[in-house]
């Protein structure tokens, strides 16, 4: 426990050795779009007189995958109507084509009623154009710059108290910044691996991840401030940084696993429509707890110590 913080340029490489492949994805093939960034069409399905036991989302998306339309996203719901529950199925696919779109749907209804009955209904299909998918990618990168602007800004004013307040700002969004790349880039290798594709949930859970880190990363802060109105004489504040992250670590990893405890019994359990979400979640959480005590305080220490002038092979400036 005494050399977390002397140990810091090994924390360094590991969180490289984790960013480096998802980078690495992410240039040779991105991000795999859903329809909610790169359009397409929804299909809104009433199941009268089936329960909701009968029905199965994977079933569903091998009908449509057989129509010419894989990886269609099925989502189970119950409606009223006529005073009366039932089952429906909101399925998510690509565009329909220009030209057959009016075949297509008739193939779609026919392989469906194949399997459940003529009495299955078609409420709608909408289509979701490019427009509504650039306005959604264009609120994304908004929200995340926000985020961070409002992130500096407020941990600037909440150390202003102790000396330079505004590197512990930028240090939570180094911090930031490792675990959005490392959710990024693992959401890259996954959707090339096992197809698993960006929509608005993602986004959602990239901003909860950003709070946990940030979250976590104050609380080591906020020791490390404290330690420091009651420093001695003569203390190094690497010493100090190490002896705060020594006091916040069982509650920073006490109050983690709870999080984690509950991520993973949604995602072994839960439904298949917030799979995705629940793994971007875990991952971000994870990443944030390690970055906010391996990587946030140490760069503290590293600004503290003007360590990055001997990264550059300029010469140390001259002490008092």
């Amino acid at each position: 426990m005494e050399k977390i913080v002397r140990r810091r340029y090994w924390w360094f490489l590991i969180s490289l050795l984790i960013i480096i492949p998802g980078l690495v994805s992410l240039s040779l093939y991105g991000l795999r779009p859903s329809i909610d960034f790169s359009g397409g069409a929804l299909w809104d399905v009433y199941f009268p007189d089936k329960q909701s036991s009968d029905l199965n989302t994977e079933k569903i998306s091998q009908i449509f995958a057989a129509q010419g339309f894989e990886g269609a996203l099925v989502q189970l719901s119950e409606v009223t109507v006529a005073g009366k529950k039932v089952p429906s199925a909101l399925i998510r696919t690509k565009s329909l084509d220009a030209n057959t779109g009016e075949q297509q749907q008739r193939n779609i209804r026919s392989a469906m009623q194949a399997e459940y009955g003529t009495s299955m209904q078609f409420e709608q299909v909408q289509s979701v154009g490019a427009t509504v998918s650039q306005e959604s990618t264009r609120s994304a990168v908004i929200a995340v710059l926000g985020a961070c602007v409002a992130i500096l800004i407020y941990l600037t004013v909440a150390f202003r108290k102790a000396p330079h307040p505004i590197r512990y700002g930028v240090c939570a969004l180094v911090a930031m910044l490792h675990d959005v790349l490392v959710v990024l880039g693992i959401a890259s290798i996954l959707g090339v691996v096992l197809g698993l594709e960006v929509d608005a949930l993602f986004l959602t859970a990239l901003l909860t991840v950003i709070s946990f880190s940030v979250h976590d990363t104050i609380v080591v802060f906020d020791r490390i401030r404290e330690n420091l109105i009651t420093r001695r004489s003569g203390e190094a504040f690497e010493d100090i940084v190490n002896h705060s992250i020594v006091q916040t670590l069982p509650r920073s990893i006490n109050t983690q696993l709870t999080s984690m405890f509950t991520l993973t019994a949604l995602l072994l359990f839960g439904g298949t429509s917030i799979r995705n979400f629940v793994a971007i979640l875990l991952i971000g959480l994870i990443s944030g707890t390690f970055s906010s005590i391996f990587n946030a305080a140490q760069l503290l220490v590293v600004w503290e110590n003007h360590e990055w002038v001997r990264w550059f092979g300029r010469r140390e400036p001259a002490t008092a």
